[in-house]
């Protein structure tokens, strides 16, 4: 089996890229099953109805999030479909999920949210302990995982903390995409950050010159999202569908 993992869409600019880039990546690549994070995908911080109704007719099979989940009120109006997930170490009792397992060709994949706790301004549970509650509980043919973090260490803990117990775990959220892509001992396909899909001028998505002002003076500058050329980052992993063993990571730049 080949996944795609496509890094975090920054503004609606990136939603159009993916659109006029993936079904050909899709083709070219072989691939089986696509994951997105589109916790950024609405002018830059949450996801709105119509972003979410975009990516469900494209062939996107599940939709992960992150710190800015909440950044769009809409997402309550459709963050218990089965098609997106938020991280599942947030506080219990609020709305959505933290996992999901969708069933494709005969195969039942399970796709898993966590965040970080480091550097991420957001109060969480530990994902580590979180993880391990969830599998117990799941029972899938494949498990993926997008662990939303700041934290080289913590991705790359989360990495050997998995190892084995996991098909993929890719890292979202830098928005720069790592070249350390590996499979590690016990055969999980890793990689610390897929990158993002957004304004290829920009600070991270964001307009550079805003940017700039934040960092030189300290003012309290808002963020504004970069204009221009779009570029797409990802990562592909095959899984060897008998060992379940990564056989292969690479990524994607478009």
């Amino acid at each position: 089996m080949k996944v795609l993992a496509i890094g975090d869409l920054v503004g609606e600019g990136s939603v159009v890229k993916l659109r006029k880039e993936l079904e050909n990546i899709q083709i070219a690549e072989e691939i089986d099953f696509t994951v997105v994070n589109g916790e950024n995908s609405a002018q830059g911080m949450g996801m709105t109805t119509k972003i979410f109704n975009d990516l469900c007719k494209m062939k996107v099979d599940v939709i992960t999030m992150g710190n800015h989940t909440w950044g769009k009120k809409d997402i309550f109006s459709f963050i218990d479909s089965p098609r997106i997930i938020r991280p599942a170490n947030y506080s219990k009792g609020i709305p959505g999920k933290g996992y999901t397992i969708i069933e494709k060709e005969g195969k039942k994949i399970a796709v898993i949210n966590l965040i970080g706790r480091t550097d991420m301004g957001v109060l969480s549970d530990n994902p580590f302990t979180c993880i391990d509650d969830i599998l117990k509980n799941i029972h899938a043919d494949f498990i993926i995982v997008d662990f939303h973090a700041e934290a080289t260490a913590e991705k790359l803990a989360m990495s050997y903390y998995l190892d084995g117990r996991v098909n993929v775990l890719f890292g979202t959220h830098t928005h720069v995409q790592t070249a350390d892509e590996q499979v590690l001992p016990k055969g999980t396909g890793y990689i610390t950050d897929i990158g993002m899909t957004g304004p290829i001028n920009s600070v991270i998505g964001m307009d550079v010159e805003a940017s700039l002002k934040r960092f030189v003076t300290s003012l309290p500058e808002k963020y504004r999202l970069a204009e221009g050329e779009q570029m797409l980052n990802g990562a592909v992993f095959e899984i060897d569908d008998i060992t379940k063993r990564t056989k292969r990571v690479y990524r994607i730049s478009v």
